[in-house]
């Protein structure tokens, strides 16, 4: 699993910061005052769900820069790093894209695009991926992550992620409210949301948070089918990527840390956790470029 899990695993924890400082403000208590105001709730939960999304956003190429300790080249200083370079810049002037920037680190063979937006972009790709494949093997891996920039992917995930927190949040509350009322029944004396409440919304937050990483993990997964058939698209043939692809099944492809698992270019499991998986397995990619030549 690859590319989503720092925008999941940030999301999750400042959707739960978030939540913790409205219970300590008082939010809770206001939205059950006088019983369970819908339509409030359902408002607060777009603002919590969507603003954790975008926080996440924003916050996404910082974090995989310190993640994965990744050096955005200003000034080649080799051979590779000008081929890098050069080679970014083709594939963004095809997509239409503006220059993102282009980082290098070490490790195992792998590669990621992330940012904001299309203007703030970044792709980075890793030591032992440039030494592992050939020239035009590395070009259709590049020219995936360009794909992922040009399709948009990090917004369309914000906005996927938002609606998914929307959910999970109101539900939450919908169940803590009820379970807090049930506790405390035949209690005529205390006011507003107890214990139990705060306690039953922040355990229904995760429960039902890995519930919704399955959905958000199957867009995921969509994306990097187009992702790769923008990678063939820009190539010229789907040849290349098909061979990046099955390189990367010869490879040792160590995951980036976890918070940046869901952007790298490998992934996919099987069994069980294939349902939480962000990439396709590679067999799945490869027959699907088939069908764009």
């Amino acid at each position: 699993m690859k590319r989503v899990v720092l925008f999941l695993v940030t999301n999750l924890a400042v959707m739960l910061v978030l939540s913790v400082v409205a219970s300590v403000l008082g939010v809770n208590r206001y939205l059950t005052a006088n019983g369970l105001n819908l339509g409030m709730l359902l408002a607060f939960a777009a603002l919590m769900g969507f603003g954790g999304s975008f926080i996440s956003l924003l916050m996404s190429k910082m974090m995989a820069k310190w993640s994965t300790g990744a050096r955005v080249i200003e000034q080649p200083s080799s051979s590779t790093e000008v081929w890098l370079v050069d080679t970014v810049a083709k594939l963004a002037k095809r997509a239409n894209l503006p220059m993102p920037e282009v980082a290098i680190y070490d490790g195992e063979p792998n590669a990621f695009a992330t940012g904001a937006s299309k203007n703030s972009s970044l792709v980075a790709v890793s030591t032992g991926l440039l030494q592992s494949m050939s020239r035009e093997e590395a070009e259709a891996v590049l020219a995936h992550e360009v794909a992922h920039i040009a399709n948009g992917d990090m917004v369309t995930l914000t906005l996927i992620q938002g609606v998914v927190n929307t959910f999970v949040i109101f539900i939450s509350r919908v169940v803590a409210y009820f379970v807090d009322s049930f506790l405390r029944r035949g209690d005529s004396e205390s006011s507003g949301p107890g214990v139990a409440y705060m306690v039953t919304s922040v355990v229904c937050e995760i429960l039902f948070g890995v519930l919704a990483s399955i959905v958000v993990a199957w867009f995921s997964r969509q994306r990097e089918f187009r992702a790769d058939a923008g990678a063939a698209s820009l190539m010229g043939s789907a040849t290349p990527m098909q061979n990046a692809l099955r390189r990367l099944g010869n490879l040792h492809t160590e995951p980036l840390p976890q918070n940046m698992a869901a952007s790298g270019i490998a992934g996919g499991g099987g069994g069980f956790m294939a349902l939480f998986s962000t990439h396709p397995p590679l067999e799945q990619r490869i027959a699907a470029l088939n069908n764009t030549r």
